[in-house]
């Protein structure tokens, strides 16, 4: 298999598996969504990534000594539902911006095999249909069990819990002072002001 160095030697409606992603060796931020490649178009802004870095610091604060482990991208995570998990059958890799693994055998040298716990994702303009909509039936589809969604420019956090039947219910809207708590870890209280307070 040819080594891919840019991503003009790609066909954009073409279908691809992890397999191919190993290849890719562009500096170009790509993920795999049942096959179809995604490109994340502009860097993030910088109140993107203070929210980004002030939930990493919370969510890691709050989640030490327990067994739950926090990563942020880059950071691949395969999902499989309705795929086998050899590289050439996964046809879906994300790079969420916070993933919490609570099942540690799902974790190797390459990151995450399987729907991790709880997702956090920090949404940019470019950002908001995939994080929304596209990124939100996904992981409801392949088990995702808590995905909560920031919104750095209007200063707000909505969270979701996974039901039985396999869909979203919203758990909480937060935009102000006050404590958010983990659906999936009831332990794990996120600070509103931590996250927030200092972004411009």
């Amino acid at each position: 298999m040819a080594t891919i160095t840019d991503l003009s030697q790609l066909d954009l409606n073409g279908s691809y598996s992890y397999a191919d992603y190993l290849n890719w060796k562009f500096t170009d931020v790509v993920e795999l969504i049942k096959g179809k490649l995604t490109r994340k178009m502009a860097a993030p802004s910088s109140a993107h990534q203070q929210a980004a870095t002030n939930l990493t610091v919370e969510i890691g604060r709050v989640l030490k000594g327990k067994p739950c482990r926090l990563y942020a991208a880059p950071f691949d995570v395969r999902l499989l539902r309705s795929t086998g998990n050899g590289d050439a059958q996964i046809k879906t890799v994300v790079q969420p911006d916070l993933s919490v693994v609570c099942d540690l055998g799902k974790i190797d040298r390459r990151g995450c095999l399987g729907a991790p716990d709880w997702i956090v994702e920090i949404v940019s303009p470019s950002s908001l249909v995939l994080d929304t909509r596209t990124k939100f039936d996904l992981y409801a589809e392949n088990g995702v069990a808590e995905y909560w969604i920031a919104f750095p420019g209007e200063q707000i956090v909505t969270t979701y819990f996974l039901t039985e039947n396999g869909q979203y219910e919203p758990t909480g809207t937060y935009a102000e002072p006050g404590p958010m708590p983990s659906h999936r870890l009831p332990e794990v209280v996120v600070a509103w002001e931590d996250i927030f307070e200092e972004l411009k």
